[in-house]
């Protein structure tokens, strides 16, 4: 549940840092000052991200008869929730495309903002459920164990200063497979248990070291909202599965 991420391209335009014109250097290359903005601003977007993705999916909730109409959409056909995939896949490619491949603020916003109100709709049926199983206390306990792992491994990523971007290629198959996995479970009707969900816990984990690991060393510092879109790609992912685990033990 995640953009295709490659390796940021140069992107013209951007602000000077620090007296000099270091928009299009990539982070790691740059002064202190301009690496610092970078991050800073890195974070504060996915923070709103994260808040913009609250609020909607607390919103969805509250229009009436949601819940009886989206249930009512996913029992249609057991393909309506490999179409309302396959629209997912499409809009965060696009989406991915204007944050990372613009050189306009404007359709870089955009990009994110896109993939933040994807991410809330394909969400609201797991929402939905999960607080019939566990309520709304389990959805908060199993968001806030997300942002701990997260946490975690940023600061992880942070101190050791490791570049993971060797991971892309196995994280690359791993997610195809497991995409695979899940058309297959979809189409022939058959469950994806626990250990499924722990093992995409641990790829969710991999993307986070390995976006992390391009914001310190592959990112330019004019690619604040690309990375908080490619960082929230990977949170999203993780909160699923952690969801997923909850759920399962009722």
């Amino acid at each position: 549940m995640h953009p295709g991420m490659q390796m940021p391209g140069p992107t013209p335009g951007g602000a000077p840092y620090g007296g000099a014109d270091e928009s299009n250097m990539i982070a790691s290359e740059a002064s202190v000052e301009a690496r610092s903005k970078f991050i800073e601003r890195t974070y504060l977007h996915l923070a709103g991200a994260i808040a913009v993705f609250v609020v909607l999916s607390a919103g969805f909730q509250m229009i009436p008869g949601i819940d009886e109409m989206v249930f009512k959409l996913l029992m249609v056909s057991e393909y309506s929730w490999l179409a309302v995939m396959g629209a997912f896949i499409g809009v965060s490619y696009l989406a991915d495309r204007w944050a990372r491949g613009s050189s306009s603020p404007t359709m870089q916003y955009a990009g994110l903002t896109l993939y933040t109100v994807a991410e809330a709709v394909i969400f609201l049926p797991m929402i939905i459920m999960a607080r019939q199983f566990i309520g709304v206390e389990g959805i908060m306990t199993a968001g806030g164990i997300t942002l701990a792992m997260f946490a975690g491994l940023t600061g992880y990523v942070f101190i050791t200063k490791k570049d993971f971007s060797f991971m892309r290629g196995a994280l690359s198959v791993v997610a195809v497979g497991a995409l695979g996995l899940i058309v297959a479970s979809i189409v022939f009707g058959f469950q994806l248990g626990i250990v499924f969900s722990i093992a995409m816990v641990v790829v969710a984990c991999g993307y986070i070291l390995y976006y992390t690991g391009n914001v310190l060393h592959h990112y330019r510092v004019n690619q604040h909202v690309a990375a908080a879109l490619a960082l929230f790609s990977a949170v999203a992912l993780l909160f699923w599965y952690v969801l997923r685990i909850f759920m399962s033990r009722r």
